[in-house]
């Protein structure tokens, strides 16, 4: 009975050290403080295609959710118009090179000699009204003719000495040719010429809109038929070999985290997690976004960070929320 007893007590004693243990360590369970995370959303690298010309869309190559190598064509837009310019443009490039050409070359052998004839019918002119003159001039002397006789005859014969200075003048300008200013002055209209011509050429190649980069097409705003303006998105292509994850840091873990720092990434229904390593970090704060506030960072701001995952994160979708934990070293 006295064994009994004794056995008793000491299985009484062990039961209590266990339960003393098991209440310790729920207790610093309890108090172990849990684990800083980071919320945010899976994001892919965008390339958004705009519209180079307010064109309508020919032909749709592609569809949503398509993996498209570098270089493929996603859209095609119409050509008429642009050809169309394209061609006015060329021809007033060739009128300008041709007047070009035109003050180069100098006047033709023709408009000199008319020149030259014109400089010898304006020679007889004067040289009759200067004769003219003389007579009347005479007569005048003579009290033959009026004051206003004498008038007239000096009026023809300076008017006949300017059409002549006016004819030599001509020729002498058909003889020196151009002058460098009309040259260079044509030369900058063929230059204009060629650079509008260029340009609208480059339009007209980029109605078909084509692939930068190898990549997943994420938006076709617009269907065959629609005509976009100027600018507007035509396709939008997620492009990266792997997402990102992007979140928002409270403010007190500011200070651990850095460039290079290694995060595991939790991606809801998915088990585990993936890792990655921060590419960015803004330095200007931010307000949390309503579905990161949670207890005490609730009034806190926060920095926008982005956390490249490797490539085995590549099938992963875009927009699911994540939870990011920071390596404790991040910030050494």
């Amino acid at each position: 009975m006295r064994e009994r007893n004794h056995r008793n007590r000491r299985f009484e004693m062990n039961a209590a050290k266990s339960i003393v243990v098991i209440a310790m360590s729920a207790l610093l369970c309890a108090c172990a403080p849990a684990p800083e995370r980071a919320l945010g959303t899976l994001e892919w690298d965008r390339i958004t295609l705009p519209a180079p010309v307010s064109e309508r869309i020919a032909t749709v190559d592609v569809r949503e959710g398509d993996a498209v190598a570098a270089g493929a064509t996603l859209l095609t837009l119409e050509t008429a118009r642009p050809q169309a310019r394209l061609d006015a443009a060329q021809a007033d490039l060739a009128r300008a090179r041709q007047a070009l050409a035109e003050l180069r070359t100098g006047p033709r052998p023709e408009d000199i000699a008319q020149a030259k004839a014109r400089v010898n019918g304006a020679a007889g002119v004067a040289t009759h009204a200067r004769q003219a003159l003389d007579r009347a001039r005479a007569e005048f002397a003579a009290q033959v003719v009026a004051r206003a006789s004498l008038d007239a005859a000096v009026a023809q014969a300076a008017s006949a000495d300017a059409d002549l200075a006016a004819a030599r003048q001509a020729l002498a300008a058909l003889v020196h040719g151009s002058r460098p200013e009309d040259i260079a002055q044509a030369q900058a209209a063929v230059d204009a010429a060629q650079a509008q011509a260029a340009s609208i050429a480059i339009d007209l190649q980029r109605v078909r809109i084509a692939a930068p980069r190898a990549g997943r097409i994420d938006s076709l705003p617009f269907r065959q038929g629609d005509q976009p303006a100027v600018g507007a998105p035509l396709a939008i292509e997620l492009v990266g070999d792997a997402p990102y994850a992007r979140v928002y840091v409270p403010a007190p873990m500011r200070a651990r985290v850095r460039i290079g720092a290694i995060a595991r990434v939790r991606v809801d229904g998915r088990d585990g997690a993936f890792v990655g390593r921060v590419r960015a970090i803004r330095a200007a704060p931010t307000f949390t976004p309503y579905y990161a506030l949670s207890g005490e960072d609730a009034p806190r701001l926060s920095y926008l960070c982005e956390i490249q995952l490797d490539k085995d994160a590549a099938e992963l979708p875009i927009g699911v929320p994540v939870q990011v934990e920071f390596d404790p070293d991040a910030g050494r």
